[in-house]
């Protein structure tokens, strides 16, 4: 009902104004007390690149960290990641992940980026808890959404917008989807335009899929999946990774959305899907492994991006920065 009351042209919304309109002096109050000082931010030491959203739901900004990850890594940086951990109940926090953290202790897209990218993930409700917890050992952070936690002070600010949604009707919760005002955007340090045509001044970003990994094992196919498939998707917006599998010649016998970050139930997942391939996203494979069947798969996929807009990130990091802003290697010599 809030996707088209958000998305769709609706009377019904201005029922909400009294609502909004609260939602945005609260917002906006605190927003402003950070940023004269009277509530404190925790300043890192390193640099701190926020990946965020102006909207609520699934814009992308996981891959967007996956492939600021891998980048960094490619130039000789030791980033790590810091996120909330929405969905999982570590046993204390800060929680560092190891190679044997679950979703359920940490989060499905933790898992899944330190799964992928192999740095250091820590995840608190506190960002500046885990900010303070990796400090020691890498050179940079990125912390994976948090755009409106003000509570950790920042370098740069990356937001991510759906390219086909854009920002709905453009009003504040829960009258639209946007968590702050589109003014707000005239302060970030860059706008990634996932998919669509790319506004002015953003940079544009594409989802390429790759070949179709097996959950249980986490083996490549060796041959193409039948054409007739089922597909699972737990994202913000999950009619987004079927289309995807439209587009790729695969015929959706069932397409069957859940929330996202929802926990899973075993039992109804392998009485729904029987024998027909299915194929998911990679942060719901992450929360199957454990019992999915072998005829269970998912689809990997990487966010390409402009090299200019690393260039920009780094040239400004060594402005305000200088040799923190460098990979520890680099500085040490």
């Amino acid at each position: 009902m809030l996707e088209r009351l958000w998305y769709e042209k609706s009377g019904w919304r201005w029922a909400l104004a009294p609502f909004a309109l609260l939602f945005a002096l609260i917002s906006g109050v605190r927003r402003y007390a950070y940023r004269r000082g009277w509530l404190k931010a925790y300043r890192a030491s390193l640099p701190v690149i926020v990946v965020g959203n102006l909207s609520v739901g699934g814009n992308g900004k996981t891959p967007v960290v996956v492939w600021l990850v891998e980048q960094l890594q490619a130039r000789g940086f030791k980033p790590g990641v810091v996120s909330r951990g929405y969905g999982g109940k570590a046993p204390h926090y800060p929680y560092r992940l190891d190679e044997n953290s679950t979703t359920a202790e940490a989060g499905d897209e933790p898992v899944l980026i330190a799964r992928r990218c192999g740095c250091p993930v820590v995840v608190a409700p506190k960002r500046a808890d885990a900010v303070q917890r990796l400090e020691p050992e890498v050179d940079i952070i990125i912390t994976d959404d948090g755009l409106q936690h003000y509570a950790l002070a920042r370098d740069l600010e990356l937001v991510v917008v759906d390219g086909m949604r854009r920002f709905g009707n453009g009003c504040l919760l829960p009258m639209g989807p946007l968590r702050e005002p589109m003014t707000r955007l005239q302060r970030v340090d860059a706008i990634i335009c996932n998919g669509g045509t790319p506004a002015r001044g953003e940079y544009p970003m594409q989802l390429v899929a790759d070949t179709p990994r097996r959950v249980r094992g986490d083996t490549p196919a060796t041959e193409p999946l039948p054409r007739e498939i089922d597909a699972l998707a737990g994202i913000g917006h999950p009619p987004r990774f079927f289309a995807t599998l439209t587009s790729l010649g695969y015929e959706l016998k069932q397409s069957v959305g859940y929330a996202d970050h929802q926990a899973f139930d075993r039992a109804e997942l392998l009485a729904r899907f029987g024998e027909r391939p299915l194929l998911m996203t990679e942060k719901d494979a992450v929360k199957c492994r454990e019992f999915a069947p072998d005829h269970w798969w998912y689809l990997p996929v990487s966010a390409t991006l402009p090299t200019s807009l690393l260039d920009a990130l780094l040239a400004s990091l060594a402005t305000t920065r200088g040799d923190v802003a460098a990979p520890r290697a680099s500085v040490n010599k």
